[in-house]
């Protein structure tokens, strides 16, 4: 029997106040607020291509810039993932999804045995999608892969518009975790390592 596999996560500090909720085995509803309209859809996506229920109210010093609240968003969705995956008993542990978004195609492989780690290969053309800088794309996917304890490598192959090459890679992050976070009967309980712990 599946245990209830969600999490809340509320992140105060002097320069942002994050409440965020994910439920792992969700049906793809979103509810996001973060004042960066561009970093919304992207988690919108992101749950409805996972299949995970995420509710992100979020309020930040956009006077400033984006870079403070849309990296707490992203370190408390990646703390909401290590939080519901528990153990991760019986998870299938490692997958990957390779995503088209018109011209641009994108790769995310992940891991979740535990051990943080990040690479990202995309460059883009433009600064800014909108009021999110694209120099934080990178940033944002460390964010989860460390808070997450999980080991995340995104390549982005080829594309012409910034903004569809991003969506590419936070489509393929959703379903390479949706494939990689399901129960795999044959494991039953066990943990997914030869260790015995992740």
């Amino acid at each position: 029997m599946m245990n209830q596999r969600t999490a809340t996560i509320n992140r105060v500090t002097g320069e942002t106040a994050i409440e965020l909720s994910l439920n792992l085995d969700g049906s793809g509803q979103a509810n996001i607020s973060s004042g960066i309209g561009f970093l919304d859809h992207m988690l919108s996506l992101w749950a409805r291509h996972g299949l995970f229920d995420l509710s992100v109210q979020a309020h930040g010093d956009l006077h400033i810039d984006e870079h403070h609240t849309a990296e707490d968003i992203c370190i408390c969705l990646g703390r909401a993932i290590d939080q519901a995956l528990g153990e991760r008993r019986g998870i299938v542990r490692t997958a990957h999804s390779f995503v088209p978004m018109d011209e641009a195609l994108a790769l995310v492989a992940v891991d979740l045995g535990g051990r943080p780690y990040c690479v990202v290969q995309a460059s883009f053309a433009t600064p800014r999608i909108g009021q999110l800088s694209t120099d934080l794309v990178a940033h944002l996917l460390e964010s989860i892969a460390f808070h997450g304890r999980l080991n995340l490598h995104a390549q982005l192959f080829y594309g012409q518009n910034d903004h569809h090459k991003v969506e590419a890679i936070f489509k393929a992050l959703g379903r390479a975790l949706d494939a990689a976070t399901r129960y795999d009967p044959r494991q039953a309980d066990r943990v997914p390592s030869t260790k015995g712990v992740l």
